[in-house]
């Protein structure tokens, strides 16, 4: 079984928005996430690997193969063409919270937003919860 890239780390988070946001507009966006996601959660960001910040921990374990690992509950990564919010289960069940979200689009397990001002923080507060919510019932709270 390949170990899983994208641990937790010990970087600096504010060291890699400040070096890896590369406009002033996503660097303020990637600021505000920050604290928005810390105020909604209630944990504190850590780096995953060089590119994600990720708030809180759930344990996963693959119903497709053995592969098992520690992944963030929610998280975003300001990269070059956008912001990708990992902020969604994908569960088909959650599709709904979706609308209203504003302009954006989707990909395999993450949204992508050009800038923060383009969709609603509040929608963007209910995937969240709903994401926690799926995450924790499924896998467990994790236990450190």
């Amino acid at each position: 079984m390949a170990e899983l890239k994208t641990k937790q780390t010990t970087a600096d988070v504010h060291e890699f928005i400040n070096a890896f946001a590369n406009t002033e507009q996503k660097k303020a966006d990637s600021l505000e996430l920050l604290k928005l996601m810390q105020d909604f959660t209630g944990y504190e960001p850590k780096m995953w690997g060089p590119s994600i910040i990720g708030f809180g921990v759930y344990h996963y374990k693959s119903e497709r193969s053995r592969q098992e690992g520690d992944w963030p509950l929610v998280g975003f990564s300001p990269r070059k063409d956008a912001i990708s919010l990992y902020v969604y289960s994908g569960n088909p069940e959650h599709s709904h919270l979706l609308e209203g979200l504003g302009k954006f689009k989707m990909g395999k397990a993450c949204i992508y937003v050009k800038k923060l001002s383009d969709i609603n923080t509040e929608v963007l507060n209910k995937l969240m919860k709903a994401s926690i919510d799926f995450l924790e019932a499924r896998y467990g709270k994790y236990q450190h």
